[in-house]
């Protein structure tokens, strides 16, 4: 088997910054896992990161913070059963490794010697999805503080309602190195920038905030001048347009969702449910119902971590597995869920590209990369000329869900009351209040506008955070229950 040479030149780097410096080889990398297969266990890997991030915000024109940070480490694992035993140390060296080793082979067949011959590496042939440059050292300091000095002259200069701005500036670069007890062997080097701006804007002493933000698996170049221009006019949109904001009415209607970061509802209250946890410890409101109408016709759901310098995308997990375009929902049938190598192997199915975790220190669990509802043929004018009376939602803010029951509760951060097919008044305190696995099956039209987020994403599980991608076209559910501020 021929390696591509991106995947080559992620395991060079990877023994460049994880493994010469501390004078470990591939060698010891097998020698470990050798000894973690001497007790039988049924899987085990090293997950070895190496990580440096940096952080600048600046409010009212002085940079109030910036922040700088190094980590590196390796985690062990092996698993036998449903048992997991994990071990991690950010001292990456011979005898640290060989006692992390040492101690999680106990999970193994007690008192047996079932030595397995661990396969001679094999390299994974990885995709190829954003560059490998770091992007930390792709504009100097005073060129960072400018961008952000940039997005806060103009924010001010925009319109004079606007009274106060922070923006923010964050850079990371991470190098990882996974070896499996079946020989593959992946590397992937991992860029990643966001840049995110806050507008308060003051009217007749009332103030609202707006907030528009975001990046990519890229340099610090990504932030062109009409990118960084975009976030800016959002957010003062945003704010501008909560100041004349209006009480939301509460009840049961039919509401329209937004392209783009509206999909952050489709990954809280479809997608968690999808993962391969959840299911097959029947503790998803979708467990055993592969195959079955989950969803109205037309909806098809997507996690796709193959997307091109998307923030959710990987060019492999942190399981060394190339990831994929997963079909979760088909014209509103479930085909599939979302598998890591753990439970995977307990359910009978292939791994999907899911595995991740937050860090070294952390133990990879099925997790969603970009997560998206393919488009339909409706136009979003079309969609909302057809709605008579509802809620228009274009973006939110916090939410939560029940896994188990799929019950869900989300707060907008942008809306708009429409009557007789027309948008008449952007309104405040609106809350979408339903049941995920309900929800898909109100979806009444699809538009031809999928968009995905701007790439803000942050999904957290189980304490554990990773980036993600969401998207979503317009889409109108009827019969939803909105919280507000009049009934």
């Amino acid at each position: 088997m021929h390696a591509h040479e991106p995947a080559i030149e992620a395991l060079t780097a990877a023994h460049a910054q994880l493994l010469d410096p501390f004078e470990l080889t591939e060698a010891d990398l097998h020698e470990a896992l050798a000894r973690i297969a001497q007790r039988g266990v049924d899987d085990a890997d090293l997950y070895f990161q190496y990580g440096r991030s940096e952080g600048w915000s600046l409010e009212e024109g002085i940079v109030k913070t910036g922040g700088f940070s190094i980590d590196q480490g390796v985690g062990v694992r092996a698993t036998s059963g449903e048992k997991t035993a994990y071990a991690y140390s950010d001292d990456l060296s011979v005898p640290a490794l060989m006692d992390a080793a040492d101690a999680v082979r106990a999970i193994g067949s007690a008192g047996q010697d079932k030595r397995i011959k661990v396969p001679e590496r094999r390299i994974v042939q990885a995709l190829n999805l954003y560059g490998a440059n770091d992007p930390i050292a792709s504009l100097d300091s005073a060129r960072k503080v400018a961008l952000l000095e940039q997005a806060e002259k103009a924010a001010r200069a925009s319109d004079p309602r606007v009274v106060q701005v922070m923006a923010g500036l964050v850079s990371e670069y991470e190098v990882v190195l996974i070896a499996r007890l079946d020989g593959r062997m992946a590397a992937d080097v991992r860029p990643l920038v966001r840049f995110s701006i806050t507008v308060v804007a003051e009217q007749d002493g009332r103030r609202e905030v707006g907030s528009a933000g975001g990046g990519g698996r890229s340099d610090l170049d990504y932030f062109s001048g009409d990118i960084l221009a975009g976030y800016v006019e959002k957010a003062v949109s945003a704010a501008l347009t909560n100041l004349v904001a209006q009480p939301a009415p509460a009840g049961e209607m039919t509401v329209v969702l937004g392209p783009g970061w509206p999909g952050v509802l489709l990954h809280e209250a479809v997608g968690h449910g999808l993962e391969g946890d959840f299911n097959r410890k029947g503790s998803s409101a979708f467990s055993g119902r592969m195959g079955e109408r989950v969803a109205a016709p037309g909806v098809t759901v997507l996690d796709d971590g193959t997307l091109a310098g998307r923030r959710g995308s990987l060019n492999v997990d942190d399981e060394g597995h190339v990831t994929q375009r997963n079909v979760l929902i088909e014209d509103g049938i479930l085909v599939g869920y979302m598998q890591d190598a753990l439970n995977a192997r307990l359910s009978g199915a292939a791994p999907t590209g899911n595995g991740r975790r937050e860090s070294y220190a952390h133990v990879p669990m099925p997790r969603m990369t970009n997560t998206f509802m393919l488009g339909g043929d409706k136009s979003p004018q079309e969609i909302l000329e057809a709605t008579g009376r509802g809620l228009y939602a274009t973006n939110f803010g916090g939410g939560q869900v029940d896994i188990t029951s799929g019950k869900f509760v989300f707060s907008t951060s942008e809306a708009y009351w429409v009557e007789d097919g027309k948008i008449q008044y952007p309104v405040k305190g609106a809350t979408l209040i339903g049941n995920g696995p309900d929800a898909l099956t109100r979806i009444a039209m699809i538009g031809n506008d999928l968009q995905l987020d701007s790439g803000v994403g942050v999904c957290g599980k189980d304490g554990q955070s990773v980036p993600v991608g969401v998207g979503l076209p317009t889409l109108q559910l009827h019969g939803l229950t909105v919280g507000g501020t009049q009934s």
